[in-house]
């Protein structure tokens, strides 16, 4: 047991560290080759920072340990939502006020019945796959067409102060970084990837099979919180910088691809049986849990401490049940 938990441990630092490597490498070196920012943002960071959810997916898939891909998403999903949010939420409060995201909310709730309706004619199977993709794509082009006319809106990139670039936001710029350096990053990336995935399935699935759990109840559990770490870390940042609409956009945009990426290309690699407890339970939580971002998203509502108490709360009954 001691090494399983090392392994997952291993696995997953592995994960935060390649998976961060990556993206800094991926969008330095599409800069440099003259890719616009806009195209990067929507298309690099938002894969990279979920390409270790990805790696454990397609390697639960290729182990015949199922479970954990299917766990792994609707538990990440769940957790952003009351925990990601909820920890913010009761350390500093969140004012929603100038928060405008009910375009991507709609989004990510299309997208969550979406996934619920192939989940409910599961297995997910390469059509399945290459449905959810689809609308993956639709949804990456109208937040590119949104941007572009945002951007044609307001001032010219070349006119905007240094600070107001478009390059600025983009997490892992740097302007002065060498060729070698990006392929550094690049190259620990892609080999770390893997390495970690390895580490952490295979630790996974020794833990459900020692302490007789399933391996669903492992990925909703143990993997969906250690890959929710990313998310939950610049949440919290975002809260303290007082940028709401930054914490939302994070928990949303992430929410729907886990739902229409990660589960779309492991479906096209192999099939994903979709476990009865998760059709039982585990994906009615999920849309739950979604649904009650509507009032915050519509009305405007405060973010205040007391209703992060009540989303770790909720969160901390919801893993009660799944462990007893």
């Amino acid at each position: 047991m001691a090494m399983d938990l090392l392994y997952v441990a291993l696995g997953l630092s592995l994960l935060l560290f390649a998976g961060d490597s990556l993206v800094k490498g991926a969008v330095n070196l599409s800069l440099r080759l003259g890719v616009p920012a806009l195209i990067v943002s929507l298309t690099i960071v938002a894969f990279g920072t979920s390409a270790p959810e990805l790696l454990i997916a397609i390697k639960a898939v290729l182990d015949n340990a199922p479970g954990i891909a299917m766990g792994n998403v609707v538990g990440s999903n769940t957790a952003n939502v009351l925990l990601v949010l909820g920890l913010p939420a009761l350390i500093v409060g969140l004012d929603t006020r100038d928060s405008d995201t009910r375009r991507t909310f709609l989004m990510m709730i299309g997208a969550s019945l979406l996934f619920l309706m192939v989940c409910l004619l599961g297995p997910v199977t390469w059509m399945h796959g290459l449905v959810l993709l689809f609308a993956l794509c639709l949804i990456l082009f109208d937040a590119f067409l949104s941007a572009r006319k945002h951007r044609r809106d307001n001032a010219e990139a070349d006119t905007l102060a240094p600070e107001e670039d478009p390059l600025t936001e983009l997490e892992g710029v740097d302007p002065t970084l060498s060729w070698f350096k990006i392929a550094m990053f690049i190259a620990l990336g892609l080999m770390g990837l893997p390495l970690g995935a390895d580490l952490l399935v295979d630790g996974a699935v020794d833990i459900a099979t020692e302490i007789g759990i399933s391996q669903t109840v492992i990925g909703l559990t143990l993997v969906a919180v250690g890959t929710s770490l990313p998310e939950l870390a610049t949440t919290v940042m975002a809260a303290l910088r007082r940028q709401a609409d930054v914490v939302l956009g994070n928990v949303i945009g992430s929410n729907m691809f886990n739902l229409l990426a990660i589960i779309g290309i492991a479906g096209v690699v192999g099939d994903i049986p979709v476990p009865p407890e998760i059709l039982r339970l585990d994906l009615w939580v999920m849309l739950a849990a979604s649904a009650l971002l509507a009032p915050f998203v519509f009305f405007r509502w405060p973010l205040n401490r007391a209703w992060g108490a009540a989303f770790l709360a909720g969160y901390a009954g919801y893993l009660g049940v799944l462990l007893t």
